[in-house]
């Protein structure tokens, strides 16, 4: 029997069951009176004092040091810029050592699991998001996820809801294809839903709001996938449990692996994240404690508590006509923590992943996106009743991208100030009283920089390799010793040669959203984009340009050499950004470079979401069939 419900266009959902979903004040504190009560962990405070104190003692002795060093002849104004921007970067710096420090000393306590009783099952909704994107690829994982949890025979129950936001009538006529391939693929029984708002208000914010509004109050909690998300029937179940056996819960938020790109710069991304970016995530999840953080997909929400307590305004304005809150899943991580639910972090949580941006360009353009959505949050720290940690997480995001305009600046300083006795910038203290004397940069205080700036910058991924000798994932799942051993050296100099260019791409990023040009809301080229050369040539004009003067004032020698590595990244960011969509796979010898344990041992999910997508694409073509 088809158990379909027509619904306004084009889709199919089950029958109505509205639920309430009010607007959030940012002005007046909200507690929700269903909360359950409870008492934060004291004992994260520990953690979070271990973890920001040595950074801001760190960072506090090298700005001694800087400033001993600065003082002679007495402090110019821009020597106090130059002090702050030192600062503040390598507190930074500071602050991601001592995460990954932090994790390293979680991996290293061995936690006896927990007996817990069986949890209570769970109506559990999985929401898929979608936006003009490729049917086949979101359809193959939905069909992927759902057959792998049949297969599990969970105590809970999960429904899929694909919901469209699709503008394009070509893709939307694409998806109702897939859709009757998908309820063709999977067992009667099996509750698959899809809906297509014909106008997309509120872009994703609203998409989820209006399924909240018509079905949210059928389900104890939802699953918010994105459209490249795809996680494995043991991550959903977990997620599940975890949420079912803490009532406090009202979000709790896996890591995502990056995995299915094999182009240079996204194995890169993969392989980062498999060896270092675990000891960060542990770290992270060690002293956010219940102020976790929402990263927007792979992550379960309690279906109620999110929709009476996360409802977003729009952005404050003096105006009155706020525009929307557009990196809105730190603000409704932030508002169900005000609201008195706790907001949970799980690394441990395996089997969840999502793809990467395929190449540097599609890198920095998902960045402006991004960018423009972080530095909004600027204008959001004074809401109302926010808990500190959640402050710090809206600081943070937008921080994340204010430092390249300050690291920007470091470079233009050095570049300026040259060796001390030949500069871009002459200062004389007799001739000229008003400028003072710059203390000479040496070769070896310039090396000792160099070395401690690096030095800090790698002590994060050289930590987390260390770390998978204690982990649950042996050296040979990365192809064995040698393998690895090449890898990790190729990804070090990679991110060193590309650190550069993406520094000035944020900093571009940074000045298109001060000088109000906002981003275009487009699907992500998530397989990578087709670049000409003359496109990548515009697109890193500003790091070319940078590029080639630093090497014209070295050879002046008006700009210190130690800035080399600097300016041979920035003046070689057109071919480097054309190699980093080199399919590695398509060359013999460089098909195990940067590989991950999921490149070599493929799990189920991942070959079974391959092969499901073969099948929607097979039937793309197939005529949608009359109901």
């Amino acid at each position: 029997m088809d158990r379909l419900t027509p619904f306004p266009g084009a889709a199919h959902m089950p029958p109505p069951a509205p639920l309430d979903h009010p607007i959030q004040s940012l002005n007046r504190v909200h507690h929700d009176p269903n909360a359950p009560a409870w008492r934060p962990n004291l004992n994260y405070w520990w953690r979070r004092a271990a973890t920001f104190l040595p950074a801001t003692l760190t960072t506090g002795a090298l700005g001694l040091a800087f400033g001993d060093w600065l003082s002679v002849g007495g402090m110019w104004w821009l020597e106090w810029v130059l002090l702050a921007l030192v600062m503040v970067t390598f507190f930074w710096i500071a602050l991601a050592v001592g995460t990954a420090t932090l994790g390293l000393a979680c991996h290293m306590m061995h936690k006896r699991a927990q007996a817990r009783a069986t949890p209570a099952p769970l109506n559990v909704a999985l929401l898929v998001p979608i936006y003009n994107e490729d049917t086949s690829e979101v359809f193959g994982n939905a069909c992927a996820m759902m057959s792998a949890l049949r297969a599990a025979g969970a105590a809970h129950r999960f429904e899929l809801f694909i919901l469209s936001d699709t503008q394009d009538a070509a893709v939307a006529m694409a998806e109702q294809r897939a859709f009757a391939t998908l309820r063709a693929a999977l067992p009667p029984d099996c509750a698959v839903w899809y809906r297509r708002r014909v106008q997309n208000t509120g872009r994703k914010v609203g998409n989820i709001g209006q399924w909240l509004e018509n079905w949210g109050a059928a389900h104890d909690a939802m699953l918010v996938l994105d459209a490249d998300s795809l996680m494995s029937a043991e991550a959903i179940v977990a997620l599940s449990d975890e949420m079912s056996a803490d009532p406090t819960a009202g979000l709790i938020q896996s890591a995502p692996m990056v995995v299915g790109s094999d182009t240079l710069f996204g194995r890169m991304q993969q392989f980062s994240a498999a060896v270092y970016g675990t000891l960060l995530s542990e770290g992270l999840a060690g002293w956010t404690g219940s102020e976790g953080n929402y990263w927007g997909h792979n992550a379960i929400l309690r279906t109620r508590a999110f929709a009476d307590c996360a409802g977003l305004p729009e952005m404050p304005s003096l105006t009155g006509k706020g525009g929307l809150i557009l990196s809105h899943d730190f603000v409704e991580a932030g508002l169900l923590r005000r609201a008195g639910w706790a907001v949970r972090f799980m690394p441990s949580v395996k089997g969840s992943y999502e793809e990467p941006p395929a190449t540097l360009i599609d890198y920095a353009l998902r960045d402006r996106r991004w960018c423009h959505g972080n530095l909004q949050h600027l204008s959001l720290l004074a809401t109302r009743g926010f808990h500190a940690v959640s402050r710090f997480h809206l600081f943070h995001g937008a921080m994340s991208y204010l430092l390249s305009p300050a690291w920007f600046g470091l470079l233009v300083i050095w570049a300026l100030l040259g060796n001390g006795h030949n500069s871009v910038i002459t200062y004389f203290s007799l001739e000229n009283p008003l400028y003072p004397v710059w203390p000479e940069m040496t070769r070896v205080s310039s090396v000792l920089i160099l070395l401690f700036m690096y030095g800090m910058l790698l002590a994060p991924k050289l930590m987390g390799a260390v770390a998978l000798g204690l982990a649950d994932v042996p050296i040979r799942s990365f192809g064995g010793a040698v393998r690895f051993t090449v890898s990790l050296v190729v990804e070090i100099l990679l991110s060193i040669l590309f650190a550069p260019i993406m520094m000035v791409q944020q900093l571009v990023a940074v000045l298109r959203s001060v000088i109000g040009m906002r981003p275009i809301w487009s699907p992500q080229a998530r397989k990578g984009g087709d670049y000409s050369p003359g496109t990548v040539l515009k697109f890193h004009l500003l790091e070319t340009v940078s590029g080639a003067l630093l090497v014209i004032g070295m050879a002046a020698g008006t700009v210190s050499l130690w800035l080399l590595p600097i300016a041979i990244s920035l003046i070689a960011a057109v071919p480097l950004s054309m190699l980093s969509g080199l399919s590695l796979g398509e060359w013999r010898g460089l098909r195990h470079v940067m590989a991950t344990p999921e490149m070599i041992d493929t799990p189920p999910i991942l070959q079974d979401a391959r092969a499901h997508r073969a099948l929607f694409r097979a039937a793309d073509t197939t005529p949608i069939a009359a109901e």
